[in-house]
């Protein structure tokens, strides 16, 4: 179903729904990299989140297992973000006036811009039956507030850019935004 410019409706997603793959910054080269699931893993019954990981640097060639038990979700925006499995810093933050504003990958970027952009924010029909406390419902008050729209959407755009021309879309200065 397609959505008039302006309106949006919480898709019911969560965290869990964007860590398939993360992006984070390279321990080896500070560029980006992901971290997705180890390609030799054929359990299909095996749960999402538990099964093991692999950290690749296409810059520097890095690669990293990850096979452990421990998962750390990222809570709040009070301190930097990182990624569930290996505690890397996550490619896709910013600092702002407020507080950390991250994004596990591009999609969950998206769904937080599209989101921020929208003057009309609707809950999916059912919502006092089914599962209340969303990715959305769970985004910080200084994000959904109006009077902060203008900021909060154009830091996402910023960072979504990788990091060789991040910083001419910022101030010009070759610095990095804050």
């Amino acid at each position: 179903m397609v959505l008039p410019a302006g309106r949006f409706r919480d898709p019911r997603s969560t965290e869990y729904d964007f860590i398939s793959s993360v992006i984070v910054r390279c321990p080896g080269c500070a560029k980006a990299a992901r971290v997705v699931p180890a390609p030799e893993v054929s359990d299909p019954g095996g749960r999402m989140l538990f099964r093991p990981r692999r950290l690749v640097c296409r810059g520097c060639g890095l690669s990293r297992v990850w096979d452990g038990r421990n998962v750390t979700l990222s809570r709040g925006t009070a301190r930097p973000a990182a990624d569930p499995y290996f505690g890397m810093p996550l490619w896709l933050q910013v600092e702002t006036r407020h507080g950390w504003l991250w994004a596990y990958n591009l999609e969950h970027l998206d769904l937080i811009r599209r989101f921020v952009q929208a003057s009309l924010r609707e809950r999916t029909p059912g919502y006092d039956t089914g599962q209340k406390m969303t990715l959305v419902a769970r985004l910080p008050a200084w994000i959904k507030r109006a009077k902060n729209r203008d900021e909060v959407s154009v830091l996402p755009a910023r960072r979504a850019v990788s990091g060789s021309t991040w910083w001419r879309i910022g101030r010009g200065t070759g610095r990095r935004p804050r």
